[in-house]
């Protein structure tokens, strides 16, 4: 391994503008049962299958409509 390295021409990520910030979240337990049984049939992680559809929602966005009882 060098001591040092030259970075003067290296370049810029072009993924970095795709990165994931990670958070926390409280999700329903049967929320997360759904996904998981979902991950199991797609082979795509409960995570990314959480995700995928909140960023179609943003995508399109969808807004939710409810009512309180």
């Amino acid at each position: 391994m060098r001591k040092e390295y030259d970075f003067s021409n290296s370049k810029t990520n072009p993924y970095s503008n795709k990165l994931k910030k990670q958070i926390t979240i409280r999700i329903d337990v049967d929320t997360i049962t759904y996904f998981k049984s979902l991950s199991n049939e797609t082979g795509i992680s409960y995570q990314n299958l959480i995700n995928l559809y909140l960023e179609d929602c943003a995508k399109n966005q969808k807004k939710l409509e409810f009512t309180f009882q």
